[in-house]
């Protein structure tokens, strides 16, 4: 009997699907195995220094032997052994996140406990590389970009607006606030000085937005029954799979702006969105804005909107802390999104 192609192929791609399921948990089970060992020996450094009253020169020591004793082996420097004893002097007795901590890459880990002092912090940095497999250069421009605070403060109707399957996702892709530090504008600019700065440092501003972003163009048009509409940057998003439309404001938010957005959204799903694609979502990025304003705003927006502000200079991230909600509720939203079911 002649094998069908089409059928070899499934079949080939059910089995390469096997074989990366096989790996990924014997990389899981590896990882973890390394994580308790570190966790061990850190354990131990901790222990001896108590009981002998050993200082740090037992570090040095330690390292210059096992390195000895082990060549060419990797990790047992004194750097990385340092490591180890803060690893487990942080994590020792935290019930909730000495689990969890096993779950990720050991050089994940060191980026997070140097990078991260709260706890909080600490629990959504680790289960989000957990549940999008971030490597460390993502999770570092992700902290850097400050993911933790904008996911928490961020304003948008994505819980009434969008599928669960991508509420998540999308309240990632949005920053309550966009540092545009790095323009050069005159004292008084205008928007569109302000949009044609931005294309023109395209890459920073590309970086500012994070991951996954592609950019489509700037005045985009619209057309609607003869009248023509601009849209001030439109971009694409590959893991949403949706146009993003950006309204650019250097005045306060006005509930006004959202509608008019709100409209843009409503032409590009009907005018330009593909069958595959999902619905467009729209971020207005306005200079300053009344969160409370914002709220009562986005409850009469049924298109997904997210409303932002911008600095063009960067924010110092303890001004951001009076606005994070209670840690009760921290913890909350951080196990409504994140937590695998």
């Amino acid at each position: 009997m002649e094998i069908s192609k089409t059928d070899y192929r499934v079949f080939f791609e059910e089995i390469k699907e096997a074989i990366h399921r096989s790996q990924y948990e014997a990389l899981k089970q590896v990882n973890k195995e390394l994580i308790n060992l570190y966790w061990e020996i850190g354990k131990m450094i901790v222990q001896r220094q108590e009981e002998f009253g050993w200082g740090k020169s037992i570090v040095e020591t330690l390292s210059v032997d096992l390195r000895n004793e082990y060549p060419g082996v990797k990790g047992y420097s004194t750097v990385n052994l340092w490591r180890m004893r803060k690893f487990y002097t942080e994590y020792e007795g935290n019930e909730k996140l000495s689990p969890l901590v096993r779950e990720i890459g050991w050089s994940h880990n060191t980026v997070i406990i140097d990078r991260c002092k709260d706890d909080l912090e600490r629990e959504f940095y680790i289960k989000m590389t957990r549940k999008y497999g971030w490597t460390k250069a993502v999770l570092t421009h992700q902290i850097e970009g400050m993911a933790y605070a904008s996911f928490m403060l961020n304003q948008t109707n994505f819980d009434k607006s969008l599928e669960e399957k991508y509420r998540h996702q999308a309240k990632l892709a949005v920053k309550d606030e966009y540092s545009f530090d790095f323009l050069e504008m005159s004292e008084n600019y205008s928007e569109r000085e302000l949009e044609l700065s931005l294309v023109r440092d395209l890459q920073k501003f590309m970086t500012e937005l994070g991951g996954d972003y592609s950019f489509i163009g700037n005045q985009y048009r619209l057309a609607v029954n003869g009248d023509e509409f601009f849209i001030d940057l439109l971009l694409y998003h590959r893991g949403l799979q949706s146009l993003v439309a950006i309204e650019l404001k250097t005045t306060k938010f006005k509930p006004e702006y959202a509608g008019q957005l709100q409209f843009y959204l409503r032409v590009l799903n009907e005018q330009e969105k593909k069958a595959h694609e999902n619905p467009a979502i729209g971020i207005l990025i306005c200079k300053d804005k009344n969160r409370t304003v914002v709220e009562y705003s986005l409850k009469m927006i049924d298109h997904p909107m997210g409303i932002s502000s911008y600095r063009t200079e960067r924010k110092v991230p303890e001004e951001m802390k009076s606005y994070l909600p209670t840690p009760e509720e921290i913890s909350k939203r951080i196990e409504h999104f994140l937590d695998e079911e």
